[in-house]
Parts: C-alpha cells; sequence; structure tokens
C-alpha cells in the first residue's frame, strides 16, 4: 500500500488507478533506453555492437522484472479489497480500508467497506426486530392460552370447554412455532459470530448427551434408542454443542414420524474418508425426489407426526444450515412411504 500512498500524492495521478498503472509502465519501458544511452556516452572506450546488443537485452529484463515487481505491489488496494470481503463472507469480520483515496481503487474500498456496515447494521436491525416480535407475541398467546386453562378450570358448560380446549391446543401449537423461531434466529446468530475451529469430539459423550434430552419422547412413544458407535474420538470443526444440537432435532424429527414401540438407530461411523453420522427410523418415511424439499425452511411437506405432534417446518432446515456452517452435508434418503428413512451427517 505504500506505493499506492506516494503515487496517489502526485496531483495527476490522484483521480486516476489507470494512470498509476501507465506512469509505471512508462518509466519500465525507458529504463533500458536510458541504461544503453549511459552505457554508451560513459564507456570508456568504444562498445562493440554485440556488447550493446547483450547490455540492452539484459537491460530489458532487468526493466520487466522491476517493472512487474512494482505493478504487483501496485495492485495491493485491489488485494485488500478483495480479501476484506471474502474475510466478512467467510467469517464475518469487520474489514479496516482506506477510504480517502479518490481514484478507482479508492472508491472500490470506499464501496466494499460502506456496503459491509450498512449490510451489518440490517442484520442487527432485523435479528433485533424478529427477537422483539417473537417475544411479544410469545406474551400474548401465553396470555390467551393461561385464559383458556382457567376457563376449562372452571367452567362446567361442556360447550365452554370444547372452545376453550381447542383455544388452548392452537395457542400452545403457536408456542411452540415461536420457540422453534427464536431457536433459529439464535443459531443464525451463533453461525454469523463463531469461527470455526478443529475441536476432538467424543461421540460416546456426544450420543449421552443427545438420549439424555430425548428421553422423554422416546418415552411418550415407547421407542428404543439404539446406537452403533465405531469412532470413539474425532477431530471435527463444528462445535460439540451445536453437534448435539443438531442430532438432538434431527432424533426428535425421527421420532415425531416413527411409529410407537419402533426403534431409531444412531450410527457414528467413517466412510469414503469421512466422519459420518446417520439415524435411522422405521417411521413414515417419504416418497423418492422430495429429500431436498424437507430441508426447506416452513417447507410445504411438514406435516403433523404419527402422534399428530405438530411440525413447524425449521428444525431440519436449522440442522442444515448448522452442519453447511461447519463444511459438512446433511442428506435424506428412503424408499418410500412407510419405509423409514436416514437422514446422514457427512464431515
Amino acid at each position: 500500500m505504500q506505493l499506492y500512498k506516494r503515487l496517489s500524492r502526485f496531483g495527476f495521478l490522484q483521480n486516476s488507478y489507470a494512470f498509476k498503472f501507465l506512469f509505471i509502465a512508462f518509466l519500465g519501458i525507458h529504463i533500458p533506453l536510458i541504461g544503453i544511452l549511459f552505457f554508451v556516452l560513459f564507456a570508456k572506450q568504444s562498445a562493440s555492437p554485440i556488447t550493446i546488443l547483450v547490455f540492452a537485452l539484459v537491460m530489458t529484463l532487468i526493466a520487466t522484472a522491476i517493472t512487474l515487481i512494482v505493478l504487483k505491489r501496485l495492485i495491493q488496494p485491489i488485494e485488500l479489497a478483495s480479501n476484506a470481503l471474502n474475510n466478512y463472507r467467510k467469517e464475518r469480520i469487520m474489514p479496516l480500508l482506506p477510504i480517502e483515496f479518490k481514484d478507482e481503487a479508492g472508491l472500490l474500498m470506499r464501496n466494499i467497506l460502506e456496503t459491509i456496515q450498512d449490510n451489518e447494521k440490517y442484520i442487527n436491525e432485523k435479528q433485533d426486530l424478529m427477537y422483539l416480535l417473537s417475544h411479544d407475541l410469545r406474551t400474548f398467546t401465553g396470555n390467551s392460552q393461561s385464559l383458556a386453562q382457567l376457563i376449562l378450570a372452571e367452567s362446567t358448560n361442556e360447550t365452554v370447554n370444547e372452545y376453550a380446549s381447542l383455544i388452548a391446543q392452537s395457542t400452545s401449537q403457536q408456542l411452540h412455532f415461536i420457540e422453534s423461531f427464536l431457536k433459529l434466529l439464535k443459531a443464525q446468530d451463533e453461525l454469523l459470530h463463531s469461527n470455526p475451529e478443529l475441536q476432538n469430539i467424543s461421540f460416546e459423550a456426544i450420543h449421552s448427551s443427545v438420549s439424555e434430552q430425548v428421553q422423554q419422547q422416546l418415552a411418550l412413544k415407547h421407542i428404543k434408542l439404539n446406537s452403533i458407535i465405531e469412532v470413539k474420538e474425532k477431530a471435527l470443526l463444528i462445535n460439540p454443542e451445536l453437534l448435539v444440537r443438531v442430532l438432538v432435532n434431527m432424533v426428535d424429527n425421527a421420532i415425531k414420524f416413527s411409529f410407537p414401540e419402533s426403534e431409531i438407530q444412531v450410527k457414528y461411523f467413517i466412510k469414503n474418508d469421512q466422519m459420518q453420522i446417520a439415524v435411522t427410523d422405521n417411521g413414515v418415511g417419504f416418497n423418492v425426489g422430495q429429500s431436498e424439499i424437507l430441508f426447506q425452511k416452513f417447507t410445504s411437506q411438514k406435516k403433523k407426526g404419527t402422534a399428530n405432534e405438530a411440525s413447524t417446518g425449521l428444525g431440519l432446515y436449522l440442522c442444515k444450515t448448522i452442519v453447511e456452517r461447519y463444511k459438512g452435508s446433511l442428506q435424506a434418503t428412503s424408499e418410500g412411504e412407510n419405509k423409514g428413512a436416514t437422514f446422514t451427517v457427512r464431515f
């Protein structure tokens, strides 16, 4: 950047990045000519044509090398702007770019910096607004649910109780949706502010945490959770807590769409040099060709579980978002309806 800054001090070069390149190229072209003139004029004895030719070739090579090195230094503002944009896209690192220059490179750096700052402001404002709206909606829905439960507790009128029960059921589903939406916002915020680093993950500990968190759902439908842990430990980019969250969502999804008295298997293994975790159930499954739709946010394919459990259409989307943020993939396979499904995470 020092060369770029020094050239920007000259009035005729301040407003044009192209003129800076042309100026350096102009000087580079004339280095051999100046060298030859000095050689001919100040040589102690008259030089032969071959000597002059060799000297001219050497000067041309030297001048070309110097010009290329100087031009490489001159494109540093472009490299700086590119790296700043790349670091923000990948790791959300706020750049420090100079904005005082008036040429095209200076305008590029200033526009990138201002665009990133505007984008960051928009993201933060959007997150704050969504948290506020979700919090208020949860409060209003909770009040309606409490009122419906109060009516159920005190009323003896069957019709009134029936309506109050419907209100309580509806508000319960709304609260479940709002809680899932808040989890999505929190997870997205964590992903934006996190920097992936390799961490040793114990899959026995991971599975123990997952089993503990889904124990109640398993018991309600009398479903057995089996595990096959072929890999005890592995270094991955993903945080263990986020991996637990992903697997809990995947197992919870499997429970939701599994039939009572069935089994779910979680397998930890390495295949094709990839760490893989597969959650397999014997539930309702899905038709071939629907796998990608399942991971869409608010997917149209959402449906109630085998025990009429509510579905928000956010769980699998959240899992896929987290996994892909940490250089992994999440895929679903099924042989068809009522033939079960397998959801596989690969790192």
